[in-house]
Formats: structure tokens, sequence, C-alpha cells
């Protein structure tokens, strides 16, 4: 394939199946604290982590691979292979385009934020290892076409910062992290100084920090109780992009952009749309409002297109707005297997998206910029 037809998928998903907390946590020691599935009274069955129900729809989220996208697997036996095996996801992948992909958890939390809940240090932590040693082994292992990310305990920041260490030593290339951890159980906010040094150790270590759409309950409204299974779906997956923006907003004005200039932040399942709009809009409040007399030495959207990155994977009308956000700002992805993604069907979405798309610029956002972030080595040929 020529260099200048690869795709790297920014934000795909990988479908953790029991075993890797079972097989890899002591069951003397933590007895059902261990992440594991159970059977409900109606046989359908549900993912318990420390004795509380993972908010999943059934036991994978799948919906991509599924005969009807608005239905998740109710049972184990039948989450299809494609998303938990990663011989079987080579060929999905190869089926629609993509050369490299970014993997993002399911049980663990889109952010990681189901083993932020647990109070317990020592098996929050247990939980986040099994995780990130599984992904290298079972995933990276596999194919080098796998870019794993690691989770991370959310507090202590020492304890957060040693897994980083850890994780990024034995081969992680990013680090996922909920933007809104008060939300998960009692630590500072996120603009503490005492995040310091997670900041740094990603700026140190050269790998982005990815906050995940969709991770936070409380910057998104919830649906409404009357819709139908199917209308709650899509309120969430059209509101969950759009929630970044509250996570954007407070980076651009926090100064954590600014205190740590080389930190790479990815905000994953994005979308393109509103970050022209919120860029726009934050310089204006910025200059109204004088910033630059109260420390900011860059405007927001200067900060942006120095240190951030949004995604998009459906985007036709809004790419066109590119030179607001940022070619060099712009991953893409195909959300793979959620409900949302352009699976199997990438190739067309991207070839709408990008008809009138400069072939350098397309360059930059399919692939040139990830490979950048991640560093992956990519060949003219693979």
């Amino acid at each position: 394939m020529s260099a200048k037809n690869l795709f790297i998928s920014v934000d795909e998903h990988v479908q953790e199946p029991p075993e890797v907390w079972t097989r890899r946590l002591s069951s003397s020691k933590w007895g059902n604290r261990i992440p594991h599935i159970e059977k409900k009274s109606d046989g359908a069955e549900r993912w318990i982590v420390d004795g509380r129900e993972v908010p999943l729809n059934g036991v994978a989220d799948c919906g991509a691979v599924m005969s009807d996208r608005n239905q998740n697997p109710q049972r184990w036996q039948d989450v299809p292979d494609v998303v938990y095996d990663p011989r079987e996801r080579l060929k999905a992948m190869d089926a629609d385009g993509v050369d490299y992909a970014v993997l993002y958890p399911t049980v663990a939390g889109r952010a990681g934020q189901t083993f932020g809940q647990i109070a317990d240090p020592e098996l929050e932590l247990a939980c986040v290892q099994a995780y990130n040693d599984w992904l290298l082994e079972e995933w990276a292992g596999v194919s080098d076409r796998f870019i794993p990310q690691c989770i991370v305990p959310i507090f202590p920041v020492a304890a957060t910062v040693a897994e980083v260490s850890r994780a990024v030593a034995n081969g992680h290339k990013g680090v996922i992290y909920p933007a809104v951890p008060m939300e998960l159980r009692d630590v500072p906010h996120i603009n503490d100084s005492m995040y310091d040094p997670l900041w740094a150790i990603c700026q140190d270590l050269q790998v982005p920090i990815c906050f995940h759409a969709g991770a936070s309950t409380a910057i998104q409204i919830p649906p409404y109780d009357g819709y139908s299974p199917t209308l709650a779906a899509a309120f969430r997956a059209i509101s969950q992009p759009a929630s970044s923006v509250s996570v954007l907003v407070n980076l651009l004005i926090s100064r954590i952009l600014l205190r740590f200039p080389e930190l790479k932040v990815i905000i994953a399942e994005s979308g393109l749309g509103w970050g022209a709009y919120l860029l726009e809009y934050t310089d204006y409040q910025f200059k109204g409002d004088q910033l630059d007399r109260n420390g900011y030495d860059l405007k927001p959207s200067e900060m942006f297109k120095r240190q951030c990155f949004l995604v998009g994977w459906y985007d036709q009308a809004s790419i066109q707005g590119r030179r607001y956000i940022g070619t060099d700002n712009i991953l893409w992805s195909t959300q793979f297997p959620l409900a949302t993604s352009t699976w199997p069907n990438s190739n067309d979405t991207i070839r709408k998206s990008f008809q009138a798309v400069p072939e350098a610029d397309r360059r930059k956002i399919l692939w040139e910029n990830a490979a950048k972030l991640y560093k992956i080595s990519v060949s003219e040929t693979r």
C-alpha cells in the first residue's frame, strides 16, 4: 500500500474477556471483587467489578458487528470473536483499510473510569495492571499494528505516575485518563497542582494523554426516561462528543498547557464541528476579559494548535473548517466496534469526507499526525 493511502485509526476499542482479570488476580485474596461476568435472573449477563455492575448495555459494546446496531450481546457466548480476538480483528482492519489501530478499553471504561471508582487502591492498581499487561501480551504481542495505551490508577498521583512509568517502559504508547476524576471519588479537582507529576511524566516520556468523550456523566445530560432504548442510545451518541467542550475549555483556561508546553493531549471521540466555534469563541472571551493580562502568554487557539488534537470519523461538512482547527491537530478513526463506527465502510466515508481536501492535508489527518504522536514507524508498503 502506498504511504499516501495509509490509515492509522486512533480510536478503536478492545473487548476484554473475563479471563483478563479472573486469571491474573488472586481469587483467594479478592474473591468476587475481581471483575467478572454474572448471570441475572432473566438469563442476561452483566459485568461486575468490586460488587458494582458496570454500566454497559450487555456484556460488550459492539453494535457495529451486530445484525442490529442498536443491540449489544447480552451473553458472553454471543459476543462476536472479532471484538475480542486480535487475529480476527486484524482481518476486520484489512477489510476496512485500517493499517494501525490505537486501542481503548471497554469494560475498564473508555477512560479507565470503571476502576477509578474503586475505593481500595490496592485492588484498583491490580485491575489496572492486569489490563495493561494483557493488552501488551495478547494484542500488541500479536501484531505491531495494534498501538497499546495504558490505563492508570487515578489517585494518589504517585501511583498514577508509577504505573505510567512502568507501562510505557513495557511498550505502551499513550496514557488514558478520565478528564473528570473528581466525579469518580473524593479526589482533588483535575486542575490542582497535585496532578502536575502526571502531566510532567507524560511530557518527559513524550506520550500523549488521552481524554475520551463519554467517560463522565457529570458533564452530560442523561437521556429522558421516556425514550426507547434506541432513542436513548442515539441521544448518547450525539451528546457524548459534544461533552468534550467542557474538557477542552478547562484545558485552555487552566494553564496546564502553559506550564507543560510539550504535553500532547488527545480528545478522543470528539468530532470536529464544534472545535472551530470553540476556539474562535474562547479567543474572543480571552480578549474581552483581558486574560492576556493575567499570566497567559498565548491565546487559547495558540495553545490548542501547539498541543491538542481532535478526532474525526464521520465528519464531512466540518472537516472543511480544518483551517480553523489546524490540519496538524486533527486525527481520524473508525470507532470500531461501537455502533457509531464507520466499519465496514470506512473507505467510502473517508472518500466522501476528504474529496475536497488537498493530498498533503489528507496524509496528515489520516496517518502522519498519528504516526508522529505515537512514534509509529511506517514504511512505503505494508
